[in-house]
């Protein structure tokens, strides 16, 4: 087994919860990683001097037999969605990020939806809101957050409207195609630095998603593996150098 892959440590109250977040920082499920526990933690004395759980998550080689024939997709076809089919989620969708834009000001944005066929966290592909317009950087904010926050209203509303979760993007011309693109250039710069000075590498505080991007950039490389570090808006990736 190769070990140089890309590797998360997470820490939480319990060993369940620290792989919850784990996966959910990664994207991905426990058939797509190796778990280690390091430290199952403890309680302490009447909840005094407790120790957190510890964990090790370590993506499998892509290369790896799959657990099970992968699933493809027709886009003309409906998704399993009980009594809603895909064209009808992706107009609700649509119909409900076009409020939200109207009750927010933005009248010069026009809104569209696609597929990406990708299979998402639940085997399914996402369905992809576009917004394109003029000057519309007041709906992406400092480090995305109006956009992420645009993006997760319009996930409950439309979980709550079909009955269940689906996947779901919301991009303003572009940006995330973009913000990965650089992400990935980023990547590989640090990892070349950390490789040649022999010294981890600190990235930035990013968000989940962009903390993901990072890790899968390099889970292939074999000089270099990624952790993650800090908590919650602070929480950071760093590139290790193996």
């Amino acid at each position: 087994m190769n070990e140089e892959r890309a590797t998360l440590e997470m820490i939480a109250p319990t060993v369940e919860e620290a792989l919850e977040k784990g996966l959910a920082e990664l994207g991905l499920t426990k058939k797509e990683v190796e778990i280690e526990v390091l430290d199952e933690g403890s309680k302490g004395f009447l909840k005094l001097g407790g120790r957190q759980a510890r964990i090790r998550l370590t993506i499998k080689s892509p290369d790896a037999p799959p657990a099970a024939p992968a699933k493809t997709f027709d886009t003309s076809s409906a998704i399993d969605m009980g009594d809603a089919d895909l064209e009808n989620v992706m107009s609700i969708a649509q119909a409900t990020v076009r409020e939200l834009l109207d009750k927010m000001g933005v009248n010069n944005a026009s809104v569209s939806t696609r597929i990406d066929e990708t299979p998402g966290r639940n085997g399914e592909p996402t369905i992809i809101v576009d917004i394109n317009g003029n000057d519309l950087s007041i709906l992406i904010g400092r480090r995305a957050e109006t956009l992420n926050a645009l993006q997760y209203v319009t996930r409950l509303i439309l979980g709550k409207e079909i009955g269940r979760g689906v996947n779901l993007a919301v991009d303003v011309e572009g940006y995330r195609d973009r913000r990965e693109r650089n992400l990935r250039q980023l990547a590989r710069k640090m990892a070349n630095q950390a490789v040649k000075s022999g010294r981890t590498q600190s990235l930035e505080p990013m968000p989940a998603n962009e903390r993901r991007i990072i890790h899968l950039a390099l889970a292939d490389e074999p000089d270099v593996r990624t952790e993650s570090e800090g908590s919650g808006r602070y929480r950071r990736v760093q590139i290790v150098p193996a």
